[in-house]
């Protein structure tokens, strides 16, 4: 589909920095996104965006307005880009890809409201072991204070959490 380019990106290559305004949507076709806020001077992460995801700063990008998230490569990356003027125009000439696009919001607005509910209701214990089963190639690439952010804990707590588990085993 020629609405689409093509990008490759470096390891901390950023796709959207604080305060710019997110222009593009990204299909990651090789390597890792994270989405982060800064907080007080901590980077907190906000989801990591492996192969076969879209990724953007959403907000930003449907709003068009400073972005207060970062988008950047974890790992060198591929990625499939289209931008918003290309994405309007796509809407357009194929009607059905609305539906797409409105699919995948949906699953993303599920997989939110189960990231927040489980920071509500579970033990971070509960969340890492969560996370090591839904996502085992990430505990391999995801450096462990990026994990423990997203987690929602500090990496001292991970490292116990990952001790008490390898104990147990």
């Amino acid at each position: 589909m020629k609405s689409f380019k093509f990008k490759s990106l470096k390891k901390k290559e950023q796709l959207c920095s604080l305060g710019s305004i997110s222009k593009e949507v990204y299909f990651v076709k090789s390597g890792l996104l994270r989405l982060y806020y800064l907080h007080k001077g901590n980077e907190i992460t906000a989801f990591l965006f492996s192969e076969n995801l879209f990724a953007s700063a959403f907000p930003s990008f449907l709003e068009q307005k400073p972005s207060e998230q970062v988008l950047e490569a974890l790992e060198n990356t591929e990625v499939f880009f289209i931008s918003k003027d290309n994405l309007e125009q796509l809407y357009k000439d194929v009607p059905k890809f609305n539906i797409v696009t409105r699919k995948l919001a949906e699953q993303r607005f599920i997989n939110a409201q189960r990231f927040f509910v489980s920071h509500l209701t579970q033990t971070p214990e509960e969340r890492y072991r969560q996370f090591s089963q839904n996502f085992p190639d990430l505990i391999q690439r995801v450096p462990q204070h990026i994990i423990a952010s997203f987690l929602g804990i500090t990496p001292v707590s991970l490292s116990r959490i990952r001790n008490r588990k390898k104990k147990s085993v």
